[in-house]
């Protein structure tokens, strides 16, 4: 069965210093996901910036408030260019978000890259055609939301 991907672009008036910092940091995480998520970082002893192999914890509820473990791993890192994680355990089948930083006149350009596949084969694909896509769309537009709440608004 084919994965799934999304793909955001956002402008963000900031040094690409700030905004690398500010998303290579999970701590960051809980400012730019929905709070009825109730996304949370549960795993300790991270270092002091990422690089590959770094683990990551989490408990969220996207899904009638039910709590959910999220492993993932920080599988690739060029700093201040691009990092990717990769789902160890949790929801998916796969999961594989690409975070890539580009500097650009006036601040940065920030693109995500999301390729996922949903588990049950058939019935997979058609929670992803009712809820999952939908559920996607609306973290990433939240997303978007808070880094101009944090960075301001690119003009």
């Amino acid at each position: 069965m084919a994965a799934h991907s999304l793909k955001t672009v956002q402008k963000i008036p900031a040094t690409l210093e700030e905004v690398w910092q500010f998303f290579s940091d999970p701590s960051n995480l809980n400012n730019i996901t929905p709070k009825e998520m109730k996304f949370r970082v549960i795993s300790k002893h991270h270092g002091n910036s990422i690089y590959a192999g770094q683990i990551f914890e989490y408990k969220v509820s996207p899904l009638l408030n039910i709590p959910m473990y999220w492993m993932t791993e920080i599988t690739h890192v060029v700093p201040h260019k691009y990092f990717v994680d990769e789902q160890r355990k949790g929801p998916y089948a796969l999961w594989q978000h690409q975070h890539h930083f580009r500097e650009i006149e006036g601040g940065v350009e920030m693109t995500d890259i999301v390729h996922y596949r949903n588990p049950l084969g058939i019935l997979g694909k058609l929670a992803n055609t009712i809820f999952v896509k939908n559920k996607l769309d609306e973290i990433f537009r939240h997303r978007y939301e808070a880094v101009e709440k944090r960075f301001g608004a690119w003009k």
